[in-house]
């Protein structure tokens, strides 16, 4: 009886381990993701295997929650003063001019529009990061 016991606890305690460590990684998948957690702020305008291309939009004073963006390139549709408070409380304040072009690496934060204005931007994220590979040998066969 005492080993049916430990059996049926050894069960249970393995079966919650597994669901805590599945609803974990689900959380972070899904947590990351600026269109998931912050569709306000956040809108998917293009998206194909290679790139996705959102179009960001903050009120003045708004602040989104913490997420992530893969390397991106970004161009700012109006100017923006914003603050980007990083996952080790830290924060870096921006200033952007309408028509300003830069790349961003692959960054997780909390960004906040500290102008007195709107902000829009586009921020067009790389998917693949790999370089693509190239044919040393031509696959086209030969004509007769």
């Amino acid at each position: 009886m005492k080993d049916m016991i430990q059996s049926i606890i050894q069960n249970t305690l393995y079966i919650f381990l597994v669901v805590i460590v599945y609803l974990l990684l689900v959380e972070t998948s899904i947590a990351q993701d600026a269109t998931t957690m912050d569709s306000k702020h956040y809108k998917i305008e293009f998206e194909n295997d290679q790139v996705r291309v959102l179009r960001i939009t903050y009120a003045p004073g708004e602040k989104s929650i913490m997420h992530e963006h893969p390397d991106a390139v970004i161009v700012m549709l109006t100017d923006a003063k914003t603050k980007f408070t990083l996952p080790n409380g830290k924060t870096v304040m921006n200033n952007n001019k309408k028509g300003e072009t830069s790349w961003t690496p692959a960054t997780k934060h909390s960004p906040q529009n500290i102008s007195d204005k709107p902000m829009e931007a586009i921020l067009i994220e790389m998917k693949n990061t790999q370089p693509p590979k190239i044919e040393t040998e031509s696959k086209r066969q030969p004509q007769p």
